[in-house]
Formats: structure tokens, C-alpha cells, sequence
């Protein structure tokens, strides 16, 4: 009978670079949070019309927290890579009868951990290729990262980062993505008038409430 190898380094190391992930990404959501309570965004100037620090804000507390969210988000992008790596090692001696169940177990790895990557600008497909929806996009605010990668009330979402029709339970599983990939860009196909779109999205603080700006909710 053909199993997983789950045990040995090779899985401890990956349950160590899970943790390490979970610490970085609850890092980027306290960081995040600072830039949040002083309503400043990544980009937001810090001096006033006059070249003096605002006064409205912690200056001292925003730069410090958008060096350590750069730097977390750097750190992120290296350890994903690593438990990629360390994945691809842990499932390789899956093999099936007729030597593809390796192949393709690692490619569905491959996969989920690519889900917070993306396609640069858009494109479109044939509706009926894409797969089934399973949400849908409410209102979009004028100016927020969701208005600004093209996303429009009423698509349909096809795939979010690693979520499917297949794999989706809950609305929830949307957000914890976007809380986790602040700064950094997600690869999201939407079904908009019988075509299917691949759009890039990147959450981030901006003017109002949120890290995209729209409502997503389910199909």
C-alpha cells in the first residue's frame, strides 16, 4: 500500500518553517495594525504641507512598523519558498503503481503554496473552463486596492489565491488570505459577463476600514 513518508527531518523541519510562517504572518498583523490606529497607508506622507512631521500621527511608530512589515514581508516570500521546497521533499516518496502519483501530489502542493502569488495584468478565458463559482463580489469602494486591480460588484469568483469551488467552506477563509498577504499580490479569477478574468489584487491599509475595500460574500 502506497502512503506518506510524515515522519522523519524532513517533516520536522517543514512543521518548524509552518511555525515560523504563523509568527511572521501575526508579526505583519500587528505591524499592520499600528498603521491602521494612525489611518496611514505604506505610501502616506509623514511631514506636512510645510516639511514638518505630522503631528496626527505617531511618525516614530509608522516608520518603524512599515521597516518591519517590508522586512516581514521579505522574510514571508523566503520562508514560503522554503516550505514549498521542504513539502516537495517530505511527499517525494509518494508513488503510486504507475510512477505518477508523485507528480502529481506535488504539483497540488505546489499549488496551495503559490496560492498568494499572481499573473501580471489580466486575462480572460472561456467561462465554461475556469470552474464553478463560489463567491461573489459585493460593492467596491472607488480608490481601494479592490478598485485599483479592476475588481467590479457583481463578479463572480472563480479562484481566490488557493481557493476554489473545491476546497471553499466559508467567507472566512477569503479573509484569513487577504489578512495574510498584506503588501503582497494575489492571483484571483473572476467570472464577469460569461468571460473569465485573472486579476491581481494586493491588500493593503488605505483611507478607509479594510484591505481591499470591497465585499466579498457567498455565492
Amino acid at each position: 500500500m502506497v502512503g506518506y513518508n510524515m515522519d522523519g527531518p524532513a517533516r520536522d523541519r517543514v512543521m518548524k518553517l509552518m511555525q515560523e510562517k504563523d509568527r511572521i504572518e501575526s508579526e505583519i498583523r500587528d505591524q499592520t495594525a499600528i498603521l491602521e490606529t494612525n489611518n496611514v497607508g505604506m505610501q502616506d506622507a509623514l511631514v506636512d504641507c510645510d516639511g514638518f512631521p505630522r503631528n496626527d500621527i505617531d511618525v516614530y511608530k509608522v516608520r518603524h512598523a512599515r521597516h518591519r512589515i517590508i522586512c516581514l514581508q521579505n522574510d514571508h516570500k523566503e520562508i514560503m519558498k522554503q516550505i514549498e521546497r521542504g513539502l516537495t521533499e517530505v511527499h517525494s516518496s509518494f508513488v503510486g503503481s504507475n510512477g505518477q502519483g508523485t507528480s502529481r501530489r506535488i504539483d497540488s502542493v505546489q499549488n496551495h503554496t503559490n496560492g498568494h502569488s499572481s499573473m501580471n495584468g489580466h486575462s480572460a478565458m472561456n467561462g465554461n473552463d475556469a470552474g464553478q463559482s463560489f463567491a461573489i463580489v459585493g460593492f467596491v469602494q472607488d480608490g481601494s486596492p479592490a478598485d485599483l486591480a479592476g475588481l467590479c460588484e457583481n463578479d463572480e469568483i472563480v479562484q481566490f489565491g488557493s481557493i476554489n469551488h473545491d476546497n471553499f467552506t466559508d467567507v472566512t477563509q477569503v479573509h484569513q488570505i487577504v489578512s495574510h498577504s498584506v503588501g503582497q499580490r494575489i492571483q484571483v479569477r473572476v467570472r464577469r459577463n460569461d468571460a473569465v478574468q485573472s486579476i491581481t489584487v494586493v491588500p493593503r491599509p488605505w483611507e478607509q476600514p479594510g484591505l481591499l475595500g470591497c465585499q466579498i460574500r457567498r455565492l
